[in-house]
């Protein structure tokens, strides 16, 4: 009788793995459901989707970038940055040419269209963080936290984790 009893206990002991509110993979996909959703309202006036937005984002950091490294810094395949980069231009706000100096290479530039809608967006940082409620640092640590996610799940799988660090 004994036995069993200590069974149970190790039993309720021992977490669930599969229990839904310890997933991450949950927990990142109703988060970013739910953020995004913040964005949406924001973004409207400017007829920009979020995934648009991304773009134009790295486009205001850095102008002038080939598609390819465009797309991996948004971690985007071109099938899936190709359709973006497309609608931004109808709505004027990129431009793509080939790079004169290897033909092979698509360029992507802002227009001055693209440009000033900067300051449209500048909003949209603070409003954001206003709507969450939450310090400043505390998104800080989330931001760092999730880099490191990404990271992980981004390197290859026979790199140890303590080697992907050195690189």
């Amino acid at each position: 009788m004994h036995n069993s009893v200590a069974r149970h206990r190790d039993d309720e002991a021992a977490p669930d793995l599969l229990a839904l509110e310890r997933q991450v993979c949950f927990a990142l996909a109703v988060a970013s459901r739910t953020v995004l959703t913040l964005y949406r309202p924001l973004l409207e006036p400017m007829g920009l989707t979020h995934p648009q937005y991304l773009v134009m984002l790295a486009l205001w950091g850095r102008d002038e970038q080939s598609v390819s490294d465009l797309g991996a810094q948004l971690h985007l395949d071109s099938g899936t940055l190709s359709p973006l980069l497309k609608r931004l231009e109808i709505l004027g706000h990129v431009e793509r040419r080939r790079a004169t100096e290897d033909e092979r290479r698509l360029v992507v530039r802002l227009t001055p269209t693209g440009r000033r809608l900067r300051q449209q967006a500048e909003r949209i940082p603070p409003a954001v963080v206003a709507r969450l409620g939450v310090p400043l640092a505390d998104l800080e640590q989330l931001h760092e936290a999730l880099g490191q996610v990404i990271a992980a799940a981004t390197r290859p799988p026979d790199v140890e984790p303590s080697e992907a660090h050195q690189v």
